[in-house]
C-alpha cells in the first residue's frame, strides 16, 4: 500500500538518515544536487563544507545559495524489495554561514551525527536551511 508519510513520519525517518541529496539551482537555472553529510534540528538542517577532497572549494553550491537561497535535499531509501521503498523532501530557504553561534552548533551536531567529525571537524562554511515543507511518501507505512 503506497502512503503519504505525515510530517513527524518525515523527521523520524530523515534523522536517522546517514546521507541527503541537496538541491540548488544556478544562476541560470540549472538544476546542482550533490550528496551531504547533514543533521536537523526542529526547523533547522545543516551540512558543511569538509576536508574531503574536492576540485575546488569555490563550490557551486554555495554560489547558487547566493543567488538563490531556495533549496530542497532528499533522504531516500532504496531496496530491491520495492515494499521497503521511501524518500522524504525538505524544502528551505538556506544561508551560508562562516562563524559565530549557528556554525559552532552545526559543528557539535555534525559531530554528534558522524564519528569522523569528532577528530576532523568541517573547517568551511555551514550552510543553514530553515525548513518550511516536509513531504514524503512510502511503499508502506511499516517499511523504515
Amino acid at each position: 500500500m503506497k502512503v503519504r508519510l505525515s510530517e513527524p513520519e518525515c523527521r523520524r525517518r530523515v534523522a536517522q538518515a546517514r546521507v541527503a541529496r541537496l538541491a540548488t539551482v544556478s544562476p541560470d537555472g540549472r538544476p546542482h544536487v550533490v550528496p551531504v553529510t547533514f543533521a536537523v534540528q526542529d526547523d533547522v538542517a545543516v551540512t558543511a563544507v569538509d576536508q574531503k577532497p574536492k576540485s575546488t572549494t569555490s563550490l557551486q553550491r554555495l554560489r547558487n545559495i547566493e543567488a538563490n537561497p531556495s533549496v530542497s535535499f532528499v533522504c531516500d531509501r532504496y531496496d530491491d524489495d520495492w515494499t521497503q521503498l521511501w524518500w522524504v523532501r525538505v524544502d528551505g530557504v538556506a544561508s551560508i554561514v562562516n562563524g559565530g553561534p549557528t556554525y559552532e552548533w552545526a559543528g557539535s551536531v555534525l559531530a554528534a551525527k558522524y564519528p569522523p567529525y569528532v577528530d576532523d571537524p568541517p573547517l568551511g562554511p555551514v550552510i543553514s536551511i530553515v525548513i518550511d515543507r516536509w513531504v514524503g511518501w512510502a511503499y508502506s507505512s511499516s517499511s523504515t
